[in-house]
């Protein structure tokens, strides 16, 4: 089957903007989940959000008279709806028990880890240039880290801490994942699928966790479900059209948004080591956003 998008049909720089726009929406998406999660416990937020989203992302879907879609597709939604309904919930849990920039921070390690999964599901060659930019945002995380974690950390922190690092590992593999959708698939019905199947995953364990939210927090589920579905179809779009080796490094720029809605809904500092950590991260945004490849070449990975 041939791939939805070509993308040496087009500029780079519309993928890179479209990515990181998705980002900092997911970023926005992040604050309100961690409000929520506190407010209702991990589960139940990511729960109504994915309920809400269901019904947002479903309008637009029919109201397009789909195609059904092929069986390629629709294994890869199943396995990605799995991943992402555990990887929300522990990123979620997590995010309860460390400052929100900390949280994103940790879930940097995904970007690296990503990179050389498409080397070896997508069969991209990984460039120099690439490996550096992902070392160098790395060690921008590594920097912020440092100085916000140099304090004691009690069993809590450490327990989220875990379960953030578990989340972003497979949030790497849901990059690649990402990446084989986005070209045999539009972003409407990707994001259709992955709120529908999600959801049903975590229905699964509804009858023993599930509480309906109080009213006062519907706007904010959906809230939060419209921001994920905007960030979902803008990322969506990118990915269709550029290399994920070429965007995963963009990843780092959730940082920066994370850092501003922390400290301005939360009350998180910003220190020194955020400040520099974050100038490592952005020039190494930089150096793969400026840098596009001569010649993409796409070569579909079996999924076995």
């Amino acid at each position: 089957m041939k791939p939805l998008h070509n993308p040496e049909s087009h500029n780079f720089l519309m993928p890179a903007l479209m990515v990181i726009i998705g980002l900092a929406l997911f970023a926005g998406m992040d604050a309100v989940m961690k409000g929520l999660s506190v407010a209702m416990g991990a589960y139940n937020a990511v729960f109504w959000r994915y309920a809400a989203g269901v019904v947002l992302i479903g309008l637009l879907f029919f109201s397009r008279r789909p195609r059904r879609p092929s069986r390629r597709a629709m294994r890869l939604y199943l396995i990605r709806g799995a991943l992402i309904a555990v990887m929300a919930f522990l990123f979620f849990w997590g995010l309860v028990r460390v400052p929100l920039a900390e949280g994103v921070a940790l879930s940097f390690i995904a970007p690296l880890i990503a990179l050389y999964l498409a080397a070896v599901l997508l069969k991209e060659r990984i460039g120099r240039n690439t490996i550096f930019a992902s070392l160098l945002g790395l060690t921008g995380v590594l920097v912020i880290v440092a100085g916000k974690m140099e304090g004691d950390f009690g069993p809590e922190a450490q327990w989220g801490v875990a379960a953030i690092l578990l989340s972003a590992t497979a949030y790497a593999y849901n990059l690649v994942l990402q990446r084989q959708m986005a070209l045999i698939a539009g972003p409407v019905e990707i994001a259709f699928f992955q709120n529908a199947i999600t959801f049903c995953c975590l229905l699964a364990v509804a009858p023993f966790f599930a509480v309906v939210p109080d009213a006062g927090h519907w706007p904010a589920l959906a809230g939060a479900a419209a921001l994920a579905i905007v960030s979902l179809l803008a990322v969506t779009w990118g990915y269709a059209r550029a290399e994920a080796q070429y965007l995963v490094s963009l990843e780092y720029s959730a940082f920066i948004w994370a850092a501003i809605l922390g400290w301005y809904v939360f009350g998180e500092a910003i220190t020194w080591a955020t400040l520099f950590g974050t100038a490592l991260i952005v020039a190494g945004c930089l150096l793969v956003a400026w840098r596009r490849p001569q010649k993409a070449e796409i070569v579909e990975a079996a999924v076995g």
